[in-house]
């Protein structure tokens, strides 16, 4: 059934209330990808002041504490269901950050930029394989087309030379990040879709998950030999800090457990693969790097394969 093309129709249509809170959804995963796409700099600066649990400790900390009034503000049922879904993905968004933090010590950018974009590949397997939904046609496509626009942005796979694959731990690590990120996807959907009235409003949610990272980072540099070392003074650390938790956690986890009640997992996967291109445009931009005409190609292919999906979801509605 075709809807109208405006973007105001009449609110009494719940299939029209439908598809306008879909393209914002799509709008929205955008805006995260290009705000994401800023962190690897920002931490990349915050972790030369202290280390990489200690720095997920403060950041989630803060998080959490900027959350708590939304966490009071939600009912008794409410709660309880945030804390149903926020608990598993918590510790799904811990092992996402591990992977992802230690990993980019241990590696190239341009390695990074291409493994954690594999999770555009990896999130329709993993709706299949969870959810029981097999992908369409068209959406493995654009996961292939932004696959090959993340591949030619980095300079090609990671490791490749006359001596074959080299692959190191930092690879590894992004990897299995990239494996998470797709299966988180899956999760949020599963266990935040539903509930009428007591479903968990987006900003408790996050709160669960910001205090099961916070607290699973500082117990885990407690328990290793040396513990942490006294918090930093330099500014540089907290304004990093302050960017990472308004805009990357409040802001982007926020925006994608809202939107993920109105998309499906491969596509919030697609439009999150665009995150690399904004980290190379970040990066010209405010740490002067600079990019192939082949990394441009790359980019433009990201950007076109997430375009690709919103109008496809635009002539569908």
């Amino acid at each position: 059934m075709t809807q109208p093309t405006a973007f105001f129709a009449s609110p009494a249509a719940p299939s029209s209330a439908a598809a306008f809170a879909a393209r914002w959804a799509d709008a929205a995963l955008l805006l995260v990808a290009v705000v994401w796409g800023t962190s690897y700099g920002v931490a990349k600066g915050a972790l030369v002041f202290y280390p990489v649990l200690g720095f997920l400790a403060v950041r989630f900390g803060l998080t959490l504490a900027l959350l708590l009034p939304a966490w009071w503000r939600a009912s008794p049922a409410q709660r309880r269901s945030a804390l149903r879904a926020g608990l598993p993905l918590g510790w799904l968004l811990l092992g996402i950050f591990l992977c992802e933090t230690w990993g980019l010590a241990h590696t190239q950018a341009s390695h990074a930029a291409f493994l954690i974009s594999l999770c555009v590949v990896f999130t329709p397997l993993a709706e299949w394989a969870l959810l029981r939904q097999r992908p369409a046609p068209a959406m493995l496509g654009f996961a292939a087309v932004s696959l090959l626009g993340a591949a030619l942005l980095s300079g090609g796979a990671p490791g490749l030379g006359e001596g074959g694959v080299a692959w190191g731990w930092g690879d590894a690590l992004i990897l299995a990040a990239a494996v998470l990120r797709a299966i988180t996807v899956c999760a949020t959907t599963r266990l935040t879709r539903g509930g009428g009235d007591s479903a968990a409003p987006v900003m408790a949610l996050t709160a669960v998950q910001a205090a099961v990272v916070g607290s699973g980072a500082l117990g885990l540099a407690l328990a290793l030999p040396g513990g942490l070392p006294p918090l930093p003074r330099e500014p540089q650390f907290w304004g990093a800090s302050a960017y990472l938790v308004l805009g990357c956690t409040v802001f982007a986890f926020g925006v994608q457990n809202w939107a993920l009640r109105h998309s499906s997992p491969t596509r919030v996967g697609l439009l999150m693969g665009s995150e690399p291109v904004f980290g190379a445009l970040f990066a010209v931009a405010w740490l002067g790097e600079s990019l192939s005409p082949l990394g441009w190609v790359g980019g433009a292919l990201i950007v076109a394969a997430a375009l690709l999906t919103v109008r496809r979801r635009t002539a569908s509605c």
